[in-house]
């Protein structure tokens, strides 16, 4: 099974039983959810009517937590861990994969430095190990590690929930990919109208040299053909007959 499908099974699985749920009953979930290896979306389980309805009462915290896991980073949660439960491990492991996520979806080389930073990593090997066994063997990523100039070259990232105000930065992105490749197709279409253009041409040219070349041919041959054994039999027969005349 596919990662996709899995975690489509999860987020089915988590949305169905946040519905049932209210306030309190609903921390759990959201730890679990949270902690699950296998899910990285949340916007589903967020957009249930029962999960929004936390807002602005004394168990908002869990809103929160979920917000903080559909679009925030591990510095998210330090700068705001005053007024956040406790991460338990699991929930960390999963908040720094995602930061990576993040990270990637903005660079596609990501330095070294900058991924220890952001992971609170200490050390290379520490972190080419949490990229390796987290990461690429988790199919959330995939990309070569690169030693030598100390960087994360990134070929795959799995994209995360949209943000507030993302959807429509990204139909604006998309529109601006699409208009670039009308006019590369329109550039594209005349490049290949110019080469016909300039085939035919160098057809009609190396038709007209062939002919030339056949005309010069034909002159030297009527100008140097040599004399058939025929004329000569017939000018020798001439000669005798006038030598017995004399």
């Amino acid at each position: 099974m596919d990662i996709e499908q899995k975690q489509a099974e999860f987020i089915d699985h988590f949305v169905k039983q946040a519905s049932t749920l209210n306030g309190s009953a609903l921390g759990s979930l959201v730890a679990e959810a949270t902690s699950n290896p296998s899910l990285f979306a949340f916007s589903e389980i967020l957009d249930v009517p029962t999960v929004l309805e936390l807002e602005g009462t004394d168990n908002s915290v869990y809103l929160d937590v979920l917000r903080l896991f559909a679009h925030g980073t591990w510095s998210d949660y330090k700068n705001n861990a005053g007024r956040l439960p406790q991460l338990a491990p699991e929930q960390v492991l999963k908040l720094k994969q995602l930061t990576v996520l993040t990270l990637a979806e903005t660079n596609k080389v990501l330095p070294y430095r900058q991924l220890m930073q952001e992971l609170d990593v200490s050390n290379v090997r520490e972190l080419e190990d949490f990229l390796i066994n987290e990461c690429m063997y988790a199919g959330i990523v995939r990309g070569k590690l690169d030693q030598l100039r100390e960087c994360f070259e990134v070929q795959f990232a799995a994209g995360r929930d949209l943000r507030p105000g993302q959807l429509g930065s990204m139909i604006q992105t998309l529109s601006n990919w699409l208009a670039t490749s009308d006019n590369l197709l329109v550039s594209i279409q005349e490049k290949i109208k110019w080469a016909d253009t300039m085939s035919e041409l160098d057809k009609k040219h190396r038709k007209e040299v062939e002919d030339k070349v056949e005309e010069v041919k034909k002159s030297i041959s009527l100008k140097f053909h040599p004399v058939s054994r025929q004329t000569l039999t017939t000018e020798g027969m001439r000669r005798s007959s006038l030598n017995l005349v004399e």
